[in-house]
């Protein structure tokens, strides 16, 4: 396994739920700190800061360290743990699917139950299970059992599946590509400029708490103050049945994906069009996206100070907000690509001339 597939790896398998994002943390400390001095604000999002010329300008590109998953509200008589969801979770790919509770005692593994079918009515069956009447099943027998075992209101929940090649083994599947495709990405670009061929300050590296209202982005922007800033987010792939091209254009393997829209921002056109023309350089394939509801750090990157031209960049991936997801290795090495040879142009005079749009 090489560098960046074991710096993917170790990302996606630990646990980070939104407020509870230090396992992942402590990865990126390790990965970035060889890279540069580490910056961090009073939220928990971390940083590598490169320094360029003094009177260069500065960078910001991150993902975000959490991934949607859940929060034990409530142990049950009977010993079944009852959650409240953290982030965006449709019901239909909930049931049935395996969890871990990180408990003050160690892990906990359980089950979101789920009623076999024999028992449901045929109107039943046509109906969705509220994420309010759903349980957790971690085999305990009561409530006294399952505090005995170390589970306690307020313990994060996380779903399960382990980093696994496919058998295309461009094809990576895991839990939470969103976002630990963007973390590992920060890293990498700050790792390609090592050599010092950037003329600005870069700092890389990834929020805290975006997939519950992008609030580690805002503290983090305020605190650097970038001239340009990069959101380093996934997008949504439509190449699986079912999705039609109005609804999402990405496709694994097509390239990186520039997000020309969504609920929280509309990008900054010439920061946008100097990606197109250096992707173009390049020869790196370059796909678009919209997202009509949502957002992504940028939403908050680009209004803070007196505002900071910004841009939504990642790749695509199928099945985002579920147990497990799928990205291309090939369109993520052109992200590191692309974005590095971005970087290595965005020199004072450029940055102002984008500024003035």
């Amino acid at each position: 396994m090489d560098q960046r597939l074991a710096l993917m790896k170790a990302l996606t398998e630990a646990s980070g739920v939104p407020g509870y994002e230090a396992p992942v943390r402590e990865i990126m400390h390790e990965a970035l700190a060889p890279l540069g001095a580490i910056v961090r604000d009073n939220l928990g999002s971390i940083l590598g800061r490169k320094d360029g010329p003094a009177d260069g300008p500065k960078v910001l590109i991150a993902g975000h360290l959490d991934e949607v998953g859940f929060m034990v509200t409530r142990i049950t008589d009977d010993g079944y743990i009852k959650f409240q969801t953290l982030g965006g979770w449709w019901e239909m790919v909930m049931l049935a699917q395996r969890v871990v509770i990180e408990t003050s005692g160690g892990p906990i593994i359980g089950v979101v139950g789920s009623k076999p079918p024999h028992l449901l009515t045929a109107e039943a069956r046509k109906k969705m299970v509220e994420k309010k009447d759903m349980f957790i099943d971690i085999g305990a027998s009561s409530a006294a059992e399952a505090a005995e075992w170390g589970i306690r209101p307020g313990d994060p929940i996380v779903p399960i599946c382990p980093f696994t090649p496919m058998k295309n083994e461009k094809l990576l599947m895991a839990k939470a590509w969103d976002n630990r495709f963007g973390c590992a990405l920060a890293v990498e670009v700050l790792r390609e400029l090592q050599d010092g061929s950037a003329p600005n300050t870069l700092f890389a590296g990834a929020t805290v708490q975006e997939e519950v209202g992008l609030r580690g982005a805002t503290t983090l922007a305020n605190m650097v103050l970038p001239d340009i800033a990069f959101a380093l987010d996934v997008g949504i792939a439509g190449d699986t049945p079912g999705i039609t091209k109005d609804e999402a254009q990405g496709k694994l393997g097509g390239g990186p994906v520039i997000l020309l829209f969504d609920a929280s921002m509309i990008p900054n056109t010439k920061l946008r069009d100097l990606v197109l023309a250096t992707a173009k350089e390049q020869d790196i394939p370059v796909q678009f996206d919209s997202v009509p509801a949502g957002g992504t750090d940028a939403g908050r990157f680009h209004v803070a100070g007196h505002g900071v031209p910004s841009l939504a960049f990642g790749i695509p991936s199928r099945y985002i907000h579920t147990h497990a997801s799928i990205i291309h290795r090939d369109d993520f090495d052109n992200a590191v690509k692309l974005l590095a040879a971005v970087i290595r142009k965005l020199d004072r005079a450029l940055v102002e001339d984008i500024k003035r749009g």
